[in-house]
């Protein structure tokens, strides 16, 4: 006689909603990858955030978007405080980058990806859309090895010592931006190889879970405040550490900040207090990158890949869709 698994409800619902999270960031690349290479970021941005809204608006929740689209590129948002969904679910906050990486995506160039994250309400931190300042680096390693507030030369040091190898050894990855520099030299002074890329540090920080296939070891710099709590959600569900600090550097921005409920500007948050709680994230590739392969359109039919990650499970699974029902992308 087998055995009977008893499954309780919420888990059903749960398991639900991480296929619903699938189908919402699938449409997303599909409709920003339609306009890959065009040239228009903003074109490509408001079809990634159009299509994310439309999908995430016949979910069975009651969500409000806490992390959402950029003011500071002027780009069309899912602003933060938006309520989403059919209300009639359970209470979850809902972060998004609809298109992570549109000037990847408008120039054609690996690694552009739709990817969100949902937690129950109050997992998420608030913040606002300033930079952050972070360092990430992957699961196995005994908690503080690294830290924001240590130099980068001692940081590197010190993971090479947990790693068991030369400083040389490790690879970094940092945004290509002018004010990392210092971290650049820092980095070459003790040796260490680096990675740069132009966009996309919530991949950038995912990177670092997988060293052994990325060939990331660390993560460093200043990038969004809100795609650093996208990835802190991510790192989350397959281990590892991160730490963040809102870089608040004028009277406006700490005004805003404390309007969100930052009252240390100051502050050092860890991985566990950007993103709290079980936390499902979904990310689907609109250009072929290291982690996700992009979006192809063969004839009747469209493919995907998508990975999703469960905090509560540690679970990574990957999803090669294909499509062959076209309206369901609104392609007309």
């Amino acid at each position: 006689m087998s055995e009977i698994i008893q499954v309780k409800p919420t888990d059903v619902i749960e398991r639900i909603l991480s296929l619903e999270l699938v189908r919402v960031t699938e449409r997303a690349a599909v409709a920003s990858a339609l306009l890959r290479g065009r040239g228009d970021e903003k074109a490509a941005d408001k079809a990634a955030v159009d299509a994310m809204r439309r999908e995430l608006n016949k979910m069975p929740i009651d969500g409000t978007v806490v992390i959402g689209e950029g003011e500071r590129d002027e780009a069309p948002m899912l602003f933060i405080g938006e309520k989403v969904g059919n209300g009639l679910g359970p209470k979850v906050d809902i972060a998004v980058d609809p298109l992570e990486g549109t000037t990847l995506c408008a120039k054609d160039m690996p690694g552009s990806i739709a990817v969100m994250a949902m937690a129950s309400a109050g997992s998420l931190l608030n913040a606002p859309d300033v930079y952050m300042d972070k360092i990430a680096i992957g699961p196995g390693y005994s908690e503080g090895i690294v830290d924001l507030d240590a130099s980068v030369e001692d940081n590197l040091h010190a993971l090479a010592k947990a790693k068991g190898v030369k400083p040389r050894e490790l690879t970094a990855l940092v945004l290509d931006r002018p004010r990392h520099a210092p971290i650049i030299e820092a980095i070459r002074k003790v040796g260490a190889s680096i990675r740069v890329i132009t966009d996309g540090d919530v991949a950038g920080v995912i990177f670092t879970t997988n060293a052994h296939e990325t060939g990331i070891d660390i993560y460093l710099g200043t990038g969004g405040a809100p795609e650093g709590v996208l990835a802190a959600a991510a790192l989350r569900c397959v281990g590892g550490q991160m730490q963040g600090r809102l870089i608040l550097d004028t009277e406006a921005k700490r005004e805003r900040a404390l309007k969100m409920g930052v009252t240390d500007p100051s502050r050092k948050y860890k991985m566990e207090e950007l993103a709290s709680g079980d936390v499902i994230v979904a990310a689907t590739g609109v250009t072929d990158g290291a982690l996700l392969q992009g979006v192809k359109f063969r004839g009747p039919v469209i493919t995907t890949e998508t990975v999703i990650y469960r905090s509560l499970n540690g679970t990574v699974r990957r999803i090669h869709g294909e499509h062959r029902q076209m309206s369901k992308f609104n392609l007309d």
